[in-house]
């Protein structure tokens, strides 16, 4: 069965602009500048995101790099991730990009279930 897929990878970071640009120049792509401080890198459609959130913190306790799993319904996702395995930290929360649930693998890593908004 599978659940979804990667929509993007997560790192948190004290600058995410300045991440966005020297992975841009690494792995190619556009740096983009979220007005919520988050960066990206923009590339080929089809591939995951890599995206930068805001985390002043020194990266202790939680996970510095997250996967977000792409699903078509949280509530149902959650529920067979959970029943395969997994852990919830919290409820979903709805933004500005669409809905995510942070869940935990079998070993305590941090990943979430997003159902996006239209980007």
């Amino acid at each position: 069965m599978t659940v979804g897929t990667v929509d993007q990878w997560v790192v948190n970071a004290a600058e995410p602009y300045l991440l966005a640009r020297f992975w841009a120049f690494v792995l190619g792509g556009e740096p983009v500048a979220r007005p919520d401080g988050w960066a990206y890198v923009a590339g080929a459609e089809g591939r995951p995101r890599l995206s930068f959130q805001p985390d002043p913190g020194p990266g202790t306790g939680r996970n510095r790099i997250h996967m977000d799993v792409r699903v078509d319904d949280i509530a149902e996702a959650a529920d067979a991730v959970v029943a395969g395995g997994a852990g919830r930290r919290g409820g979903p929360v709805t933004d500005g990009q669409g809905t995510f649930q942070v869940l935990l693998d079998p070993e305590g890593n941090e990943f979430c279930l997003v159902e996006p908004s239209a980007r």
